[in-house]
């Protein structure tokens, strides 16, 4: 095979250019019309030959001949490259046409010359004539050219590739890009709001850190059923109806029913892939028969990426809750609850009362009563409360009855600390012991070795515990293998215990001042040490809030600083930026160990790396003691004694925001996926919102 054929074999099939009518045919009051899409080999001449010798043959000959013609003149597929098929489809020659029917007779010819020798020339004939061409072309000829070309050579990958591979090319864009690529064209928009690609960004930030970006974005699960009555908010819910009354007792309808009666919609719920996050209590808490509501993951992105940036950026709405008359010493909020159907924050203050609120509302709708001294601590879940007093006794309340079910005692002074899970509470006292008390089988044992108060104590399920195993059924309160209590002191150290055996496995030295807060998480191993010197930071953003309203009390009023945060935003893909903590462990994978924060009046807050039980990190900002800390995967709050709450990037070691506003020592916190709750000596339950 020749070169010229080989290399002709990869040409698609040019659109022939404009021709000349032939001369018979050339009337200017009768234009030629465009060439149709016949092989580029036939010409003119050729077919007024053809056509002239058929006229001299007999009959038979004749109708073979013009059967042949026909056969070759006929239409075939064609295999046009993606830029000749645009020019079929956008008419292009018909333009041409026009143009050079425009043209005297002598024009015409001469053009129709040069693009017919052009159009039957090879690659690399035709390369040579474009570079002759240019060489002739003055600068108002190039600048016809540049116009030209920057549209001509302009393809759009998405109309000519499968949408298969048009997805795959998108999942390497951030999101920034996909929203960008989604005003393009209706197309390109339907390609980029395509749910796979958002579930898989959703996938890469939500509750974690991304790998890339260094973002995450908070989970969001406090969505749930709200349609619950409103009457009786701290009634016990109520008992569930037998199953026959779930049906209509009225209706006439058989018990049984054909399936093709059944309600379409928990057929077609149940098909249905699984739901974002936000929207996975409401499908749960949906009765049978009702639809399974779903959003796009697109929109289940944006609104945590909303809230993060809030975070980011300190914005927030505060509402100041009031109500007690002394100082807030302990309080803890759950969005969660089944029933009642609003959020509740519980608080217990040195006024010797516990109150209940409404989250959302802030009305106070319920107070505790029964504690002869200041209430230190508190915790609660759907079937009770539990709070620890200076007045040396633990009780138990029935909280949406407001009724104390039992008092333990147990303590020889004030109970500071308590911590509880299914079976076991643990607590803490002035009296320098931790009580771990059972629930099974209402037995208690105390672990001593603090030299003073204990003022923290946290239960670890510990199921890779290097402690020697033991057998349950040696423990007199068959508490299981791997059950651990940590505890913080005023003594300075941090203890933890291996309750199956009842002793301290393990001692935290590293504080020169009296522990106060103690909380657990996961984080990626590998982290960076060297990240807390990056934790004083140049104040970036200053915003102090007022109000306009003449009524407005001078309380209310708060002020957000920002710090510097060089971080790149979740929508800005930077594939080279990648957080510290992954570069331990292979891309896109994740080593997790629990670490223990600690938070202490010494003004610092560390990180422990519970098996060493040496400090991996310490972080300085606040220039009084740190009372409490809180944390989750994404960011670590404190309260101080300087009357600040501070938020912490734990893993860079960053202070992102302060916010200031209470008028006394912020003695307790609690962190939410959009909100902090904080507690001070003025008396005051501050409600920080970053929802928008």
């Amino acid at each position: 095979m020749s070169p010229l054929t080989t290399e002709e074999s990869h040409q698609c099939d040019v659109l022939p250019a404009p021709r000349l009518a032939s001369s018979s045919r050339a009337d200017p009051a009768h234009p030629s019309s465009p060439l149709t899409p016949y092989d580029t080999d036939s010409t003119p001449d050729t077919e007024n030959a053809v056509t002239m010798s058929a006229e001299n043959l007999p009959d038979d000959a004749l109708q073979e001949t013009s059967s042949a013609l026909s056969s070759r003149l006929a239409p075939a597929t064609r295999k046009l490259c993606v830029r000749h098929q645009r020019m079929a489809d956008e008419g292009t020659n018909v333009k041409l046409q026009q143009s050079l029917d425009a043209l005297p007779v002598e024009e015409r010819e001469t053009v129709n010359a040069i693009w017919s020798s052009f159009s039957s020339s090879p690659h690399s004939r035709r390369e040579l004539i474009l570079r002759g061409i240019l060489t002739m072309c003055c600068f108002s000829q190039l600048s016809l050219l540049t116009e030209q070309l920057s549209q001509l050579i302009r393809i759009d990958p998405f109309t000519v590739l499968p949408r298969e591979i048009s997805l795959k090319i998108l999942t390497y864009l951030d999101a920034t890009s996909l929203c960008r690529a989604a005003q393009v064209s209706r197309r390109w928009r339907c390609l980029a709001d395509d749910d796979v690609l958002w579930r898989g960004i959703c996938e890469q930030h939500i509750g974690q850190k991304c790998l890339k970006c260094g973002w995450g974005l908070p989970i969001l699960e406090k969505r749930r059923n709200r349609g619950l009555p409103p009457a009786s908010p701290l009634a016990s819910p109520p008992p569930s109806a037998p199953k026959r009354e779930i049906t209509d007792a009225s209706s006439s309808r058989p018990t049984k029913r054909p399936r093709a009666q059944m309600d379409p919609h928990s057929h077609a719920s149940s098909a249905r892939s699984p739901s974002p996050p936000a929207s996975r209590s409401s499908s749960r808490s949906s009765r049978p028969g009702a639809e399974t509501l779903t959003r796009p993951w697109k929109d289940v992105y944006s609104e945590r990426l909303s809230i993060e940036r809030n975070w980011r950026r300190g914005r927030c709405q505060v509402r100041t809750l009031r109500g007690h008359a002394d100082g807030v010493m302990c309080l803890q909020f759950s969005e969660t609850l089944q029933h009642p159907s609003f959020p509740i924050v519980i608080t217990g203050s040195y006024d010797r009362t516990v109150r209940i609120w409404n989250l959302e509302t802030g009305a106070e709708i319920g107070c505790l009563r029964g504690h002869t001294r200041a209430v230190r601590c508190l915790q609660f879940d759907e079937a009770k409360l539990i709070t620890g007093s200076m007045d040396h006794t633990i009780r138990v309340w029935n909280w949406r009855r407001g009724e104390c079910i039992r008092t333990l005692r147990g303590h020889t002074d004030g109970v500071v600390c308590i911590n509880f899970d299914t079976n076991v509470l643990a607590s803490g006292s002035v009296d320098s012991t931790v009580r771990v008390w059972n629930f099974c089988t209402g037995e208690a044992f105390t672990l001593r070795g603090h030299r003073d108060w204990v003022n923290a104590v946290k239960l670890w399920d510990a199921t890779k515990s290097t402690a020697p195993q033991v057998d349950p059924s040696e423990s007199p309160l068959r508490i299981e293998t791997g059950k651990m209590l940590f505890s913080a002191s005023d003594d300075g150290t941090i203890r933890l215990w291996d309750l199956a055996r009842r002793t301290c496995v393990q001692q935290f030295n590293g504080h020169v001042g009296q522990v106060q807060s103690l909380r657990l998480l996961e984080l990626d191993d590998g982290c960076d040490e060297d990240a807390n010197v990056r934790a004083l930071n140049a104040v970036r953003i200053s915003e102090n809030t007022t109000a306009d309203d003449p009524a407005f009390d001078e309380s209310d009023a708060y002020t957000v600083i920002m710090h510097d945060n060089t971080t790149a935003s979740p929508d800005q893909g930077h594939e080279g930026h990648v957080i510290l903590s992954s570069l331990s462990g292979k891309r896109g994978t994740r080593s997790k160990k629990p670490v223990l924060v600690s938070g202490s009046l010494d003004n610092t807050i560390k990180v422990w790396d519970i098996e060493t039980g040496q400090a991996v990190r310490t972080l300085f900002g606040h220039i009084e003691g740190v009372w409490a800390v809180a944390c989750d995967k994404l960011r670590l709050v404190s309260a101080s004694h300087d009357r600040t709450v501070k938020v912490w990037d734990l893993e860079e070691g960053k202070c992102t925001a302060t916010l200031s506003g209470h008028r006394g020592a912020v003695t307790c916190i609690a962190l939410g996926e959009d909100k902090i709750v904080s507690g001070s000596d003025d008396g005051d339950v501050r409600i920080w919102n970053f929802s928008g």
